[in-house]
């Protein structure tokens, strides 16, 4: 109870400092759509910069103090980790689908009764996924081909990891209601704090009390801990509107399966992606321990890269769902155009990045030991950094056709994306090594952004022909 009492006074202490960044709704059905997305965009950008520091501090600090097995094994485990909790922040992508309609068509009973949905039947969907994640675990690491040296490391970290599930989830969902409502800033303050406990925790676990990987994956779990306090206090605060009541704990079937085929179908989608870099961590495990290392720190860097994407196509979800739902469609497709330049600008220089500073990026990650290492991570940025421009359109038109309710779509791209990039990676892998990769993934990309493309030329053809 001591505990708790002190994590309560924490988050209600963070919560008064917090004017300013107290915006707590945005209207986002008239203005100016560039500023609205920039608003919106720039929190979700940084959050997820931080969101990437706090998966690289793991592994820069394993790498610095602990052996290059187990910064390997972090890299490992990332991506068996990340196919579930992208399970979980899919089911919370389409939550937020749900609750930015509500929230445009001013339904706040409805968006009150989507919480008590959402909070009740996801919890129980979290602990069901913890359940199969634990039980599956050997047999994940066997398929890929992990070494035995690496996978023991694995299994330690993900254990820990997977037992924080329900935290993860908590954190999602409250993330969802606030970026419904247009509020994107307060997440990444309280994502900041998180980032900063981590950090602290690691050293302290891994670098003084010399806890290994296992020590990394408790510090992740108590960061996210605290984040899960600090959101839910300050909904509770701010946004009275969204706590529902006892009347609102009811079972709406029509909520419910909206709830379910928007949360299910996003989580397909994000954990999609996941299920077809797990299988290419299958081809690069098959290549030794140096590749997996460079890959690692590749894939690390790539994260932060892809931040820039993603967050424009969050901001563009919400977007388009709160003038969807309040029926103004021609400002919808105009946020698209908006966004889509906003994030070729984006891409240029995020490219440029990758590509020149490529060796003392990954260097970072694994310093300037080994041959190979360094060699094939700065060969697969260089590389993939040339794509990027078709994955970053994709992203635009995956945020406009979450944001339409068009869920499906996203899916069948993540699908198609997944079965060229497997398939090219292990036919390319044994004389391209890394490269093979990047090459793979370039080519997906732009088959999806080919699709999307055609995809929305119908749609609006259609809805021209209509009116």
């Amino acid at each position: 109870m001591k505990i708790l009492h002190f994590s309560t006074v924490f988050s209600c202490c963070i919560i008064r400092r917090v004017k300013g960044w107290d915006c707590v709704t945005k209207n986002l059905l008239e203005g100016k759509i560039q500023s609205q997305l920039i608003r919106l965009a720039l929190p979700l950008l940084l959050g997820n910069i931080l969101q990437q520091l706090y998966n690289a501090v793991d592994s820069i600090i394993i790498g610095r103090f602990v052996s290059s097995t187990a910064f390997a094994a972090v890299g490992v485990a990332g991506t068996v980790m990340n196919l579930f909790v992208f399970v979980i922040s899919g089911v919370c992508v389409g939550v937020a689908i749900l609750f930015a309609q509500l929230y445009g068509a001013q339904n706040l009973d409805g968006y009150r009764r989507e919480t008590f949905l959402a909070l009740s039947f996801g919890s129980g969907f979290t602990l069901v996924l913890t359940a199969l994640a634990l039980l599956g675990l050997p047999w994940i690491l066997r398929l890929i081909q992990t070494p035995g040296e690496v996978a023991r490391e694995v299994s330690v970290y993900l254990r820990i990891i997977f037992g924080g599930f329900l935290a993860t989830y908590w954190y999602n969902l409250c993330a969802a209601m606030l970026r419904s409502v247009g509020n994107t800033r307060i997440s990444l303050l309280f994502l900041a704090v998180s980032v900063i406990i981590n950090t602290g925790l690691d050293i302290l676990f891994v670098a003084v009390f010399s806890l290994g990987v296992a020590g990394a994956a408790a510090a992740t779990v108590i960061a996210q801990l605290v984040s899960v306090l600090c959101s839910a206090v300050y909904i509770r605060s701010k946004l009275p509107f969204a706590m529902f009541r006892r009347r609102d704990m009811t079972v709406d079937r029509a909520l419910l399966a909206q709830t379910v085929r928007f949360g299910l179908v996003s989580a397909l989608h994000q954990s999609s992606l996941y299920i077809g870099k797990l299988l290419v961590q299958g081809a690069v495990n098959c290549m030794g321990t140096a590749c997996i290392s460079a890959f690692t720190a590749a894939t690390r860097i790539e994260g932060f890269a892809n931040s820039f994407g993603d967050s424009g196509a969050e901001a563009l979800s919400v977007f388009v769902a709160q003038n969807t739902g309040a029926g103004q469609k021609n400002r919808a497709e105009k946020g698209l155009f908006t966004g889509m330049r906003m994030m070729v600008i984006l891409c240029l220089c995020v490219c440029s990045v990758m590509f020149f500073c490529a060796p003392q990026l990954v260097q970072v990650f694994i310093g300037a030991n080994g041959q190979e290492e360094p060699v094939q991570g700065t060969l697969y940025l260089r590389m993939i950094s040339c794509f990027y421009l078709f994955c970053f359109l994709g992203a635009s038109f995956v945020g406009y056709f979450r944001g339409t309710g068009r869920v499906n779509l996203p899916v069948l791209g993540t699908t198609i994306h997944i079965s060229i990039r497997v398939v090219l990676s292990y036919l390319l892998i044994g004389r391209l090594r890394l490269g093979a990769i990047a090459i793979a993934t370039g080519i997906g990309w732009i088959a999806v952004a080919s699709l999307h493309t055609l995809f929305f030329l119908h749609f609006r053809r259609r809805q021209n022909f209509r009116e």
